[in-house]
């Protein structure tokens, strides 16, 4: 079986060649797509990979200026943590539709959370603030302080936790935000100011 399957797929003699050569092209272009969008820095857990795309420049300068800046970063709270695969499967599917958003250029202007999102980020408040949710000495004092949390998001009401007032590109006029190198060789850019 294995044997015929090879020779259906193997080409004929004289295609061999022309078969290698447009496969390695494709091989070749699929690499420098993969380098030029940055792929490889989606993988890692950097909150500058959130500003490859301008879009999310609001975001992240009003993250960086939030009390959640020094204990987490955009994937603590917008990946699922339960298990890595799940992790890294939310990240490629979420990512490959930002990445079909961005370049399509259909970016909105204000951006919203999508309802799997939702889930996934309230899910990681409870993970991240259970201690302060079941709290001994909190709900002695007021037992019913928590009693919504199971159909209420917690961002209904810490609503400026942790971006603040972000509705779109406009809120955040002045954000400095880091701005990522381009992927261009140098000598393209010397070659597109030669042409200028």
């Amino acid at each position: 079986m294995n044997k015929r399957l090879i020779d259906f797929i193997k080409p004929p003699e004289n295609w061999i060649f022309p078969v290698i050569l447009v496969i390695g092209i494709f091989v070749g272009l699929f690499i420098y797509v993969f380098y030029v969008s940055r792929a490889h820095s989606y993988l890692s857990d950097d909150p500058k990979t959130c500003v490859n795309c301008h879009i999310m420049a609001p975001q992240y300068a009003t993250w960086t200026h939030s009390s959640h800046r020094e204990v987490a970063a955009c994937n603590d709270c917008h990946v699922p943590h339960n298990n890595v695969f799940n992790k890294y499967y939310f990240k490629a599917k979420d990512g490959l539709r930002h990445a079909t958003i961005f370049t399509m250029r259909a970016e909105p202007q204000v951006i919203f959370i999508k309802d799997e999102g939702k889930h996934v980020v309230q899910n990681n408040c409870v993970r991240c603030h259970e201690g302060l949710i079941k709290d001994d000495k909190l709900l002695s004092k007021m037992p019913n302080v928590h009693s919504n949390i199971d159909d209420r998001l917690c961002w209904e009401c810490h609503r400026e936790t942790p971006h603040g007032r972000v509705n779109s590109l406009s809120s955040t006029p002045n954000a400095r935000v880091p701005v990522p190198e381009s992927p261009l060789p140098q000598w393209i850019k010397d070659l597109k100011k030669n042409n200028k």
